[in-house]
């Protein structure tokens, strides 16, 4: 080949690779592309490029032109190990007229021809050894080799830059998956069950019903009181799911009007009201491939609740203003206070909504009938008030005992805000009776009469309910708990649920709720 062509076609060639360096960040794909303009141009065939290990210093083969990574079996090269060692021990050039010639030539990845001349230069950046360029020229050596050697070099310089920049890419991913794996530990262990305390019969109901539902994608209702804790079972079965790697998107339905509400879960379209700049997506589409959980999903109007079925029916949905149709992939997790079955008698909830929401019910009882467990929820709690007040928090017995004494109809809410006012009035952060103060809505009472003052109990049986009831009890008194109401009422009419739902002035799928949540067993006469 004449001078001024090789000068030629090595101005092409680098013009070529220069384009090629600049497009992509994909390093795999930027080596392919570089050694197969390196052959087309420049006629230097059977290119390799090998990238230093910067766990074991060792050269790897990243790329070889004409084979994907996946058509070669690995290949390391040790320093001073063939003719690709000696530059990883020299960081120096090697050029040989024909490499057959040379006894370290090793050839392992077997694609080099003995005859023909070889050429290796170290890819270095700011002095640093970074990988090997390896190319073979297409003909025997014609007096040109050092040319080549230059060309070979200076196109090795570009590439530097390019392995630079590949492996600060690389160490960033590397950095931000390792975070974001922490990230989840973390965020796992606190979501998770470690997170809901309780060892009472009715809490190991609850976890067994979470660890059961959480490896399906069905829709879950947690029904229970106030401060019960419906938030945390909600973020455990996310957790605990195959979706955890998924979105969780969360949103209280009564914190929102009507209005906001179908613009927060469906999104909006640019001009859809005034105020909306530009479109954004719903908490349904954020929720794509995870779980959504709607808390206080029983405050919804019935107009809203049409809207919110045809997602869940159909899994699809059109933002406000527009007229696409979208479809989502969502695990719904929705929870209420309300007693639904109610709702749905009265006309405000609609009742294919009430079922296609409670396929799988979760009734997280209220503390007042699992009081077994408020030693160990105390110190749950006192220990997270501690960490956030810097210090160490204990609770006397005397003080345990005070706290057993109130029915605490708040529940763990009630509890937590107890403690922590008795915290902050503590100067040795040691808890006595003394200075518990319990805000009062009603007169305390045991535990086993709490019902009589709270809402109807939508957990398990307190150990303190009647067992029978007696022949006449007069349903219309206002100081019986609704149990007591209930299991008379059902004594008094036969155990025939259609009557004693009369005489409550109940509808039949009322009294069988209440006989579901009270955990009242159904005599057979």
């Amino acid at each position: 080949m004449a001078d001024n062509t090789l000068v030629s076609s090595h101005y092409e060639t680098l013009f070529r690779v220069s384009q090629v360096l600049s497009r992509s960040l994909d390093f795999q794909q930027t080596l392919r592309e570089v050694l197969r303009s390196l052959e087309i141009t420049g006629h230097l065939s059977r290119g390799m490029v090998s990238v230093v290990d910067p766990d074991s210093g060792d050269l790897t083969v990243h790329a070889v032109h004409g084979l994907d990574h996946t058509e070669f079996e690995p290949v390391r090269y040790q320093a001073g190990e063939g003719l690709i060692g000696l530059i990883l021990e020299g960081s120096r050039t090697v050029a040989l007229a024909r490499v057959g010639d040379d006894p370290r030539f090793l050839n392992r990845l077997g694609i080099y021809e003995a005859d023909l001349p070889f050429i290796a230069v170290p890819i270095n950046v700011g002095g640093v050894l970074m990988g090997v360029l390896a190319v073979q020229p297409d003909e025997p050596d014609d007096g040109l080799l050092a040319e080549r050697v230059r060309f070979v070099e200076m196109v090795a310089n570009l590439i530097g830059q390019s392995v630079r920049l590949s492996l600060d890419v690389e160490q960033e991913k590397k950095k931000l998956t390792e975070e974001r794996d922490t990230l989840r530990r973390t965020v796992r262990q606190r979501h998770g069950f470690d997170n809901i305390v309780g060892h009472s019969a009715p809490m190991r109901r609850i976890f067994e019903q979470i660890r059961m539902v959480s490896k399906w994608t069905t829709t879950v209702l947690i029904r229970g009181e106030t401060g019960t804790g419906k938030e945390l079972i909600a973020n455990a079965i996310h957790y605990n799911s195959p979706r955890a790697r998924g979105p969780y998107v969360r949103l209280n339905c009564a914190s929102l009007p009507e209005n906001l509400l179908e613009s927060e879960l469906f999104g909006h379209e640019k001009g859809a009201f005034t105020g909306a700049v530009g479109a954004r997506k719903g908490r349904f589409e954020m929720a794509d491939g995870g779980s959504l959980f709607l808390d206080e999903i029983g405050e919804i109007s019935p107009a809203f609740q049409a809207k919110l079925l045809r997602v869940l029916q159909e899994g699809e949905l059109e933002r406000v203003g527009g007229g696409r149709t979208i479809k989502v992939d969502v695990r719904l997790i929705a929870a209420t206070h309300r007693d639904l079955e109610a709702a749905v008698d009265t006309g405000d909830f609609r009742e294919d909504l009430y079922y296609r929401l409670n396929v799988m019910p979760i009734l997280p009882p209220p503390l007042r009938e699992r009081m077994e467990d408020l030693p160990e929820i105390t110190r749950f709690l006192l220990e997270r008030i501690g960490n956030a007040q810097g210090r160490s928090l204990t609770l006397t017995p005397a003080g345990l005992r005070r706290l057993s004494q109130h029915a605490w109809p708040g529940n763990i809410r009630e509890l937590e805000n107890c403690l922590e006012r008795a915290a902050v009035m503590s100067e040795s952060g040691e808890i006595d009776a003394d200075l518990i103060r319990i805000n009062r809505l009603r007169d305390s009472m045991p535990p086993g009469a709490a019902a009589s003052a709270s809402a109807p109990s939508m957990g398990a049986a307190s150990a303190a309910a009647v067992s029978s009831a007696p022949t006449f009890v007069d349903v219309t008194d206002p100081d019986l708990d609704e149990r007591t109401r209930v299991v008379a009422a059902l004594e008094q009419t036969g155990w025939v649920q259609a009557k004693a739902a009369r005489m409550l002035g109940m509808t039949p799928r009322q009294i069988a709720y209440r006989i579901q949540t009270l955990n009242i067993e159904v005599k057979q006469l």
